[in-house]
């Protein structure tokens, strides 16, 4: 659980990192900003993804919209 929250943390704040350099960028400015949200993005849908969150079920990707 520490190291899942650690490569989250590494992500979100490297994400973040990345879009801020997009401001102080000459060249490829959009380019370089979209791939910062991406990887927000792309650590958010990974933290969402972990067994045991706030919504305590066991499998959250089960599939049946009635459990």
């Amino acid at each position: 659980m520490i190291l899942s929250f650690i490569f989250f943390l590494i992500l979100f704040l490297g994400g973040i990192w990345v879009m801020a350099l997009a401001q102080s960028l000459e060249d490829f400015q959009a380019i370089v900003f979209i791939a910062g949200l991406l990887l927000t993005s792309l650590s958010l849908a990974f933290m969402m993804r972990q067994r045991g969150s706030a919504t305590r079920r066991k499998d959250n990707w089960s599939g049946s919209p009635t459990e």
